[in-house]
């Protein structure tokens, strides 16, 4: 039988634990949280704090930075890097290859292409391939700001009237 924990050392030095998980057998750190219904090629990793969804699949070599969230039936191809505090959303496909810089966000049913380079903080909110070319070639721009006083001021006109 084969082990369920396996000992792997950083770049420090430092002895880091992972566990196999059972549906693939891809490493994942104790803090990480992985669904049960996710399946993990085994020389996948997920990090620490790293969640992934229902039947989620990671592929190959690929890597689950630190606080990212790969949502429910999202599909990340082969050696795919994606970023610390990455959100993919849920039924995202990501092509082979292909990094996703710190903090980028992915919406629901996104493509991203093979081999693509997806900026640290950018946000891709469209469906298919069409919204990852658009990102890549979009320069960065600040989050928007929710107006929460914009939407009180709507619901209070509603109820004087």
């Amino acid at each position: 039988m084969a082990r369920m924990i396996e000992e792997l050392e950083d770049e420090t030095g430092a002895v880091i634990k992972y566990k196999r998980h059972a549906n693939g057998r891809g490493l994942v750190s104790p803090t990480a949280r992985v669904a049960d219904s996710a399946y993990l090629e085994p020389t996948a990793y997920v990090e620490a704090d790293a969640r992934v969804g229902l039947d989620a699949y990671v592929g190959a070599g690929s890597w689950i930075d630190k606080g990212a969230t790969v949502g429910d039936r999202a599909f990340v191809g082969a050696n795919v890097h994606i970023g610390a505090g990455c959100v993919v959303g849920s039924g995202v496909k990501i092509g082979s290859n292909a990094k996703l810089g710190e903090g980028a966000m992915i919406g629901n049913g996104a493509r991203i292409e093979r081999d693509a380079t997806v900026a640290a903080g950018t946000v891709i909110e469209l469906k298919g391939s069409a919204a990852a070319r658009a990102a890549l070639t979009t320069p960065l721009h600040a989050p928007r700001a929710t107006r929460p006083q914009v939407r009180e001021e709507r619901s209070s006109r509603r109820r004087a009237a």
